[in-house]
């Protein structure tokens, strides 16, 4: 691996046993080249992407070489002002429905994909729902589950003052439970 991408090309670490490799956006469909074709990791299992705030998006794919049994991270980000990296689904066909669901879920735009539509939510959504910046209305539309500060539970004990779940902004009022 060292000797085609380099030390500046890519960065191959090992934890709790797994191989992972880390390579720009622009050398990605080259590492999933590589791997498949010359390194053996013939079997696609997955492809998401993580949001990592505050300046970009993380896409990682996992490959199994099933002759050897071995596993392979693969890595790459792409910042969140440009979120675009060549679609993989012309190296493993399997890369398609993963590349669809994160384009829907994160908004990583996969340069290529043979057809990038939504493909989860319903028509019309808004919005990516993964996005750590995403505000889930649902958490201020329906009280929070569960009695977690006393008198929530409704026997009459003193309360404290309510907060208002994760993820909710400040500016959305007091919850109304």
């Amino acid at each position: 691996m060292s000797g085609r991408f380099g030390g500046d090309r890519a960065e191959i670490t090992e934890s709790y046993g797994d191989t992972t490799v880390d390579v720009a956006p622009a050398d990605w469909i080259e590492l999933l080249t590589y791997v498949r074709d010359d390194l053996g990791y013939a079997y696609f299992d997955w492809l998401t992407g993580v949001d990592d705030p505050p300046d970009a998006f993380v896409v990682v794919a996992h490959v199994y070489h099933p002759a050897a049994h071995e596993r392979l991270l693969l890595r790459t980000r792409v910042p969140r002002e440009h979120p675009h990296l060549p679609s993989a689904v012309g190296v493993y066909r399997g890369a398609n429905w993963h590349e669809r669901e994160t384009y829907e879920m994160f908004g990583v735009i996969f340069d290529g994909h043979p057809h990038l539509v939504p493909l989860l939510l319903p028509d019309g959504f808004e919005g990516h729902p993964l996005r750590k910046d995403f505000i889930l209305a649902a958490r201020v539309a329906k009280p929070w589950p569960g009695a977690k500060e006393p008198g929530e539970s409704g026997h009459g004990a003193p309360s404290r003052r309510k907060t208002l779940p994760p993820g909710v902004p400040a500016d959305w009022g007091p919850p109304d439970a």
